[in-house]
């Protein structure tokens, strides 16, 4: 009897990943005072992005909400982070909130605005810089993490959400 109790446990852990150190961040919510542990995205394929609304990519939101509209139910999810490092993010939260919201129906999680280069990015962007050995250099870079919490790509900011490129790779880790 007690390898049976035993057993359910055994296959379990089987199919589940702990959380990697690149997911385990605390990061505030765009607008918000809560905080979420990115702990709680282990076992999914995750796409980061550095966004802002008011830059020549910004029309690429409409795709990463379809990508994420398109993918969730398989266990995959875009995290955007707001940075202002290129001048093209509103300066107040409530606003980057509302024109996602507003403009392109954004339901994917957001996150605090952020810096994410150089010394003073923030934790997660340290991380993502270490591992992939990539600096964003303009809005809409794009990391892809498998459900093992690695960095497995990146992707300049002229790669759109909906190109094959980016789509046969999310697939494939799917």
């Amino acid at each position: 009897m007690k390898f049976f109790n035993f057993l359910p446990i055994f296959l379990l852990s089987a199919y589940t990943y702990s959380c990697s150190d690149l997911l385990d961040t605390e990061i505030r919510v765009l607008d918000s005072s809560e905080t979420v542990n990115l702990c709680e995205y282990t076992n999914h394929v995750v796409l980061v992005v550095n966004v802002a609304s008011r830059c020549g990519y910004t029309y690429q939101y409409s795709s990463l909400q379809k990508l994420y509209e398109s993918y969730k139910e398989n266990d995959f999810v875009v995290l955007g982070v707001p940075s202002r490092d290129f001048m093209q993010e509103y300066s107040d939260e409530g606003d980057v909130a509302e024109f996602c919201s507003t403009e392109y129906g954004v339901d994917f999680p957001m996150f605090a605005t952020s810096k994410v280069r150089g010394q003073k990015a923030s934790p997660l962007y340290k991380k993502l810089i270490a591992k992939s050995g990539v600096s964003p250099k303009w809005n809409f870079n794009k990391y892809l993490i498998s459900r093992e919490g690695e960095v497995v790509s990146t992707y300049g900011s002229s790669v759109k959400p909906d190109s094959i490129e980016l789509i046969s790779k999310i697939e494939e880790l799917l």
